[in-house]
């Protein structure tokens, strides 16, 4: 059974009880566009495509080589919780708690947050009813607190832990970035509801993928969204990374074509360790999802 992704009509058949975000309303994109059309402008004059200051400053923490736990399931001893440890409940296969494990390695702290794996077709019962009542993945202990939804933990993991920073200082940047990542929502539900649909692709969510060619072409201080490498690139990374195999091989539609700044954008996402570090084989999302939409 497909989990409501809270969009009338719109179900997830690839993350069947693996979606770590409440239900949500459709946002308007209004402002979005208006901020977007506006004309660029940036501290920053660096060279498109070029790595950043930011980039570089993480360049230590891209090259931990983390042994990945083994996920926890119904037989599974919980660990010693609320010891003052931090720790980050995720799903290797959820595209919402990949977000905050992106964060977390961009940022360097393998050592200080612990990643614990949950197996969400056979979880524990413990990780309910002492950890997260939700029942949901993403969600981070720490400070004897346990606090949940990903877009709020990116923001929540960059506030209160060293690293490379996630969110600029540029005003005109945290305004779009806001604005983003308000959007992710409406594309998310738009992408999933496509993988069934019988329409024309192009028609039915090319003008999604437009925007996010625009929006790369807001700043000219780096490939990213934002110039540099922030969470707004993370809330959207897991999602392409399954969007983009899914639709070429089962719907003949490339996302990338036409879209050079996009295509761009990913493969620059591609060279971050810290984001290679928890990619999923594409042949096993695309079987899993072939799986659940019945597709031979």
């Amino acid at each position: 059974m497909a989990a409501n992704l809270g969009t009338a009509g719109v179900t997830s058949p690839f993350i069947v009880s693996t979606r770590g975000e409440k239900s949500s309303t459709r946002r308007s994109s209004v402002r979005f566009l208006r901020t977007l059309r506006s004309s660029p402008t940036s501290r920053y004059r660096a060279s498109f495509g070029l790595r950043n200051p930011v980039i570089s400053m993480a360049a230590s923490a891209e090259t931990v080589n983390e042994v990945l736990p083994p996920s926890l399931d119904s037989t599974a001893e919980p660990p010693a919780l609320f010891d003052g440890t931090s720790r980050l409940y995720i799903s290797y296969i959820c595209p919402y708690a990949q977000r905050t494990w992106i964060a977390r390695n961009y940022k360097g702290l393998q050592e200080k947050i612990r990643l614990v794996p949950i197996d969400l077709q056979n979880r524990p019962a413990w990780y309910k009813e002492k950890v997260y009542p939700a029942n949901k993945v993403p969600s981070l202990e720490h400070n004897n607190e346990v606090r949940g939804e990903s877009v709020d933990l990116l923001k929540y993991i960059d506030a209160n832990f060293d690293g490379p920073s996630l969110f600029p200082d540029d005003q005109e940047k945290q305004r779009f970035a806001e604005d983003l990542l308000s959007f992710s929502d409406e594309f998310n539900m738009s992408s999933f509801k496509s993988f069934t649909s019988s329409g024309d692709l192009e028609k039915d969510i090319g003008l999604l993928y437009d925007k996010l060619e625009e929006a790369l072409s807001k700043f000219n201080d780096g490939p990213f969204f934002l110039g540099q490498f922030s969470l707004v690139d993370i809330a959207y990374a897991p999602f392409i990374e399954r969007f983009k195999p899914f639709f070429a091989e089962v719907r003949g539609y490339d996302i990338t074509k036409g879209r050079p700044k996009l295509a761009l954008w990913i493969e620059e996402l591609n060279k971050l360790d810290s984001y290679k570090q928890t990619v999923r084989d594409p042949q096993e999302l695309l079987a899993a999802l072939k799986k659940k939409l019945g597709i031979v």
